[in-house]
């Protein structure tokens, strides 16, 4: 197997996931929102410290790949691919709403989701997407997505054909956009926060497969242009 470096900023979290043999050894991570630029490379560094590594201990970097915030996965990228092209070493992309459904699982088993049985649910994790529209997936109660990604805007009929059917749990940092809108006695929310935690099995069986990307051409999956706004504040 491998010693993995998994990264993800592609939300307000800025989260380092240190895996080997696909067992999660080491985790930095916080949820300041804007700082990923300023602690991304600190996490690094102390995970590998913390462990007594070198950098080219490493076997592979896996990141976040998207959808998510444009300004957090060009940071995420950017470093992971420093470190593959400096380390000789392969670059890995992982969904991050398949990552985040890793997490919800693992709060399941943990028995701190609040919820007593995913069998017969739909998981949707929902990334922020700014104003009422959201990045999401749906999955299965065996951690199968049935829907492509889609950016969507909420509302009062958004997955009406999921919610008269089964359970359908709501969470990640999109989630909240929808509290006012959706509800209903099969619709639950929970919090389940975005961790590269959730990156570990995937990045594992990725590596095992030789399932690979592109360091040179890779770029983030934003599913959205990326949109500038301007200051209506006069500068000079």
């Amino acid at each position: 197997m491998a010693l993995i470096l998994n990264i993800e900023t592609g939300t307000d979290v800025c989260s380092v996931a240190l895996s080997e043999n696909g067992r999660l050894i080491s985790l930095r991570e916080n949820s300041e929102g804007k700082g990923h630029a300023k602690y991304l490379a600190v996490y690094i560094e102390e995970i590998l410290n913390e462990m007594n590594l070198k950098p080219d201990s490493l076997d592979a970097v896996a990141v976040g790949m998207g959808p998510g915030s444009y300004t957090g996965l060009r940071i995420g990228v950017s470093v992971a691919k420093g470190l593959c092209y400096a380390l000789g070493i392969p670059l890995i992309a992982v969904n991050s709403l398949e990552s985040l459904v890793r997490v919800a699982f693992d709060d399941y088993k943990a028995g701190i989701m609040g919820i007593d049985n995913l069998d017969n649910s739909y998981l949707c994790p929902m990334i922020d997407a700014r104003r009422m529209e959201v990045y999401c997936q749906i999955y299965d109660g065996k951690d199968k997505a049935i829907t492509p990604i889609e950016a969507k805007i909420i509302g009062t009929d958004s997955f009406e054909e999921f919610i008269s059917d089964k359970q359908f749990v709501i969470f990640g940092n999109g989630a909240s956009k929808c509290r006012d809108l959706l509800n209903g006695p099969n619709v639950r929310y929970v919090d389940v926060i975005h961790s590269a935690s959730g990156m570990v099995d995937l990045s594992a069986e990725a590596f095992a497969q030789n399932n690979f990307v592109d360091t040179a051409y890779f770029e983030p999956f934003y599913l959205k242009d990326f949109v500038m706004t301007t200051t209506p504040k006069k500068l000079f």
